[in-house]
């Protein structure tokens, strides 16, 4: 069982910053497939990043130059830098572990962008 909890997440004006920290348990945290997905209301969960274990990196096309996925194995953390934030990018975001044919996912942060 791997346990993930976020941070960081709260109320930014468009235009502004946040970074989001996922820390996970678990000994083999450099093997999991790291990412971070967002649910607005009244939509369907989609992927925004994710990071493999060699450090390769994807992103969702909405948030491409904006936001940058890292990670710390030393930490057993993942990060979500995210920036020139939009009102588009407000929803609950969730860190998501991916290991062989299990997924385990964070409680989820708010973050809400708006003047």
């Amino acid at each position: 069982q791997v346990q993930l909890v976020e941070s960081g997440g709260g109320l930014v004006q468009p235009g502004g910053s946040l970074r989001l920290s996922c820390a996970a348990s678990g000994s083999i945290f450099r093997l999991y497939v790291m990412g971070w997905y967002r649910q607005a209301p009244g939509k369907q969960r989609e992927l925004v990043a994710v990071i493999t274990s060699g450090s390769r990196l994807n992103y969702a096309d909405s948030v491409k130059g904006r936001f940058l996925i890292s990670r710390d194995n030393a930490k057993n953390t993942v990060y979500l830098q995210m920036n020139s934030l939009k009102p588009e990018d407000t929803a609950v975001y969730y860190c998501n572990a991916h290991i062989a044919t299990m997924d385990y996912w964070g409680q989820g942060t708010q973050v809400t962008v708006s003047s």
